[in-house]
């Protein structure tokens, strides 16, 4: 099948080498013409594991190609996939004009029929939006032309997003024509090999599926955080207290890890936008708004503790802290709306140093704090210790889950961890001469 990807972020380019693997010809087509320079010589510009190998061998094989040009990747594609950005605007409604200027140039340039498909996050109602638009183009130019407008939301994780591509837990397809829903099939079937996975329902269905799965899955990372807040005032144990619960079938352990909130490209932007959208239709979105009121304190609850531990010490002013963590999660370089650039902020705000690590993430960070002449971004987990007065941990990366303590006490000037992510047992830390402070946990000191 012969496709055509607009967009080449973390959806679109993970979309394209996945279905160019499968043997289809897709033609990916991108505003930014570094980026297509970037890929036409097989290299990838975001951090995705697993991914730069798909690119660079469907590259080899002439089975994926990169362009500026709408016109070009249309020209033999039966099918048209959108995935570029839809972002946030300060007031938390989803800002669609990337996909309206693509629309409109799809219904400019398209000759022969087309099946046009949002995979990017958009809101409900979207759909008809498109159709509007493409309609439009095509009677401005007198041209009698069948399209069909189809949703098909992604849901990968970044840092596993190929792994989600090849074996998704379900593939949602939001149309009312069946011949769509035919060709989605066909094409998503080396996909689903070992039984049906794809879900065919109406199109507002379907663009509301994708908001409802990331507004559940915040609201039961801020649940769990909220549980940790509570446990620290009562003497409880938020790890103890997760087993408890997540060994209840209908709950389950996932995402039920309390940290310092949630963070990226996806949750943050999708509650408020879904906020946003019970808003325009006079419905008060109470139980998503406490979501994300709870998830921006919890941003900083890292930040408090700091501040509180050298409260009586003079405060954090002209201090130093090593941070070990900059991308909102594991596995991406991904840093927007990360956990981690909020405390720096916080803490630098107050005068205090931050000399910063991260495998992949330290140059997209370094780009987001620029100006900021209280952070270094270190060029090694170690380095960044040298002389700081405590360590925070903010990134669950695997390099941080079993360091060197010996040699982390000897760089450090003083024995203070602050652990966001609970990667470590507080009496362990003790015995090693730390003073530990967690989540949920009580701290505890050598």
């Amino acid at each position: 099948m012969n496709l055509c990807i607009v967009g080449t972020g973390y959806v679109g380019l993970v979309g394209a080498a996945c279905f160019a693997e499968m043997g289809n010809k897709v033609c990916c087509v991108d505003a930014n013409p570094e980026v297509v320079r970037v890929l036409r010589q097989g290299r990838i510009h975001i951090h995705e594991p697993g991914l730069a190998e798909l690119v660079a061998r469907n590259l080899a094989e002439a089975r994926l190609c990169f362009t500026t040009d709408l016109a070009e990747g249309l020209e033999r594609a039966l099918v048209v996939f959108i995935t570029v950005g839809t972002p946030c605007r300060d007031d938390g409604s989803c800002d669609l004009g990337f996909v309206d200027a693509v629309a409109r140039d799809i219904g400019r340039h398209m000759a022969w029929p087309k099946i046009v498909v949002t995979k990017s996050t958009v809101p409900v109602g979207t759909a008809d939006r498109i159709r509007a638009l493409i309609e439009a183009e095509l009677a401005a130019r007198n041209a009698d032309i069948e399209f069909d407008v189809v949703s098909n939301p992604e849901f990968l994780k970044e840092g596993d997003a190929v792994n989600d591509f090849m074996k998704p837990d379900r593939v949602i397809v939001g149309t009312g024509s069946e011949r769509s829903a035919e060709v989605l099939r066909a094409l998503y079937a080396p996909f689903a090999r070992s039984r049906e996975k794809l879900i065919v329902m109406g199109v507002r269905s379907a663009e509301m599926t994708k908001y409802a799965a990331n507004c559940m899955l915040a609201a039961k990372i801020s649940f769990i955080n909220e549980i940790a807040n509570i446990c620290e005032r009562v003497g409880a144990d938020v790890g103890e207290v997760r087993l408890g619960i997540g060994s209840d079938h209908r709950i389950g352990y996932s995402f039920i890890y309390p940290g310092v909130g949630y963070g990226g490209s996806c949750f943050p932007k999708d509650v408020k936008a879904l906020i946003g959208t019970a808003g325009e239709y006079g419905y008060r979105a109470r139980l998503i708004t406490a979501v994300d009121e709870v998830n921006a304190d919890q941003k900083l609850v890292l930040a408090r503790k700091i501040e509180a531990h050298f409260a009586p010490l003079g405060g954090v002013s002209g201090r130093t802290l090593a941070l070990w963590g900059l991308a909102f999660k594991a596995n991406t370089d991904d840093v927007r709306e990360a956990p981690a650039i909020e405390i720096i902020r916080e803490l630098t705000g107050l005068g205090m140093r931050v000399r910063a690590f991260d495998p992949v993430a330290g140059d997209r960070a370094g780009q987001e704090l620029s100006g900021n002449r209280l952070v270094e971004v270190a060029a090694s987990q170690y380095g960044a210790l040298k002389g700081a007065d405590a360590l925070a941990v903010v990134t669950d990366w695997n390099q941080f889950r079993n360091p060197d303590w010996t040699r982390v006490r000897e760089l450090l000037s003083f024995p203070v961890v602050f652990d966001g992510r609970n990667l470590y047992v507080p009496e362990r830390m003790a015995e090693a001469g730390f003073a530990h402070y967690s989540i949920g946990r009580a701290p505890v000191g050598p």
